[in-house]
């Protein structure tokens, strides 16, 4: 049954990783965080360098590398990461040139971008810290 509102599994590996890597406050490769996710190494890596070039994680190479938390949990809005690996959230008008619901009752203008604000609103009002 499909879903209104829906994660990518990326976004859904990016979250979750920030929140292991503020809770261990130390770096954690690919390997580790696939195993406590259940997810691809290969995946996970792909992600989280996409969170690197962002600026929200750190990765070193080596034995002791892996991915650090580049910022203060607090300071990182789940809308961050969200932005991140899908960009930023678009609103869009109706495609109808000729309005066919009535103006104040439009499907796409009011209820969506409506559900679409109140989505994003939660993602900028909570942060890594608030699952930590």
């Amino acid at each position: 049954m499909p879903k209104i509102v829906n994660f990518s599994n990326a976004v859904t590996i990016g979250i979750h990783s920030l929140i292991i890597l503020a809770r261990e406050k130390k770096p954690i490769n690919a390997i580790i965080l696939a195993s406590k996710m259940g997810s691809s190494k290969h995946h996970i890596g792909k992600v989280l360098q996409r969170l690197v070039k962002d600026g929200l994680l750190t990765s070193s190479r080596g034995p002791t590398g892996g991915f650090l938390i580049n910022k203060d949990p607090g300071d990182i809005q789940i809308y961050d990461i969200y932005r991140s690996i899908e960009g930023e959230v678009e609103y869009g008008e109706c495609p109808q040139d000729d309005h066919i619901c009535p103006g104040d009752m439009c499907i796409r203008d009011n209820i969506i971008n409506k559900m679409t604000n109140d989505f994003v609103s939660y993602l900028k009002g909570h942060t890594v810290a608030d699952f930590v």
